[in-house]
């Protein structure tokens, strides 16, 4: 094991150890606010308006962009490993309630794309493991990639076939940092990303939250 992915290693039970501090109640599997990990994340939940792929809010108003408390640890890892580099994360999606995903099916029906939620193993949005994210600089400006969110063409496809350097270049960078915190990317989306231990985080269907 390379003295780096030690150190990462660490790094996550350090955030483990903060959360079950006195006072602190957060265990890997709790669902928690991004933000609440890391305030520079810059959250627009694309579901949550009309800027999607079904063209209206699937989310209702005030929707936060909740993941389980291990996935939001390893995204501050990531927003520090960007920040350094002068950049930063933006996340389009996070957990995302099954009748989200129904609606969502509906629109679509593709598969390469979008998990049917009656068939097989499900979103893993709706485990709380996955988020949708892309980059932005330091400004928190968005940066040149691949495609727009919810592209389902052969352009969104996670290893980038098109010819501009600096989308190239911008795509490697969210990759290797997304890497480094110990995600892994999904083949047809380029901006979707997963923990390994998913399977430990079973589906939620209808999360609540406070304040609702």
């Amino acid at each position: 094991m390379s003295l780096r992915r030690i150190f990462r290693n660490v790094l996550l039970q350090v955030f483990l150890f903060s959360s079950l501090a006195p006072g602190k109640r957060n265990e890997a599997g709790d669902f928690v606010d991004i933000k609440s990990v890391d305030k520079t994340i810059v959250i627009d939940l694309r579901y949550a308006s009309s800027n999607n792929v079904a063209h209206r809010p699937l989310y209702p108003p005030g929707t936060p962009a909740l993941v389980r408390a291990g996935v939001a640890w390893r995204l501050a890892i990531v927003q520090e490993y960007l920040r350094k580099k002068g950049y930063g994360l933006k996340i389009w999606d996070a957990y995302r309630r099954q009748s989200a995903q129904t609606k969502l099916w509906q629109t679509t029906h593709n598969r390469s794309f979008v998990a049917d939620p009656n068939e097989g193993r499900g979103s893993m949005h709706i485990r709380g493991a996955a988020v949708d994210a892309t980059l932005v600089d330091a400004a928190g400006g968005d940066v040149p990639m691949p495609t727009d969110f919810d592209s389902f063409t052969p352009a969104a496809l996670i290893e980038y076939k098109g010819h501009d350097p600096v989308v190239r270049g911008n795509l490697k960078l969210l990759q290797k940092a997304m890497a480094h915190g110990g995600f892994y990317g999904l083949r047809t989306e380029w901006w979707h990303f997963c923990t390994p231990d998913w399977k430990h985080y079973p589906s939620v269907p209808e999360l609540k939250w406070a304040s609702q």
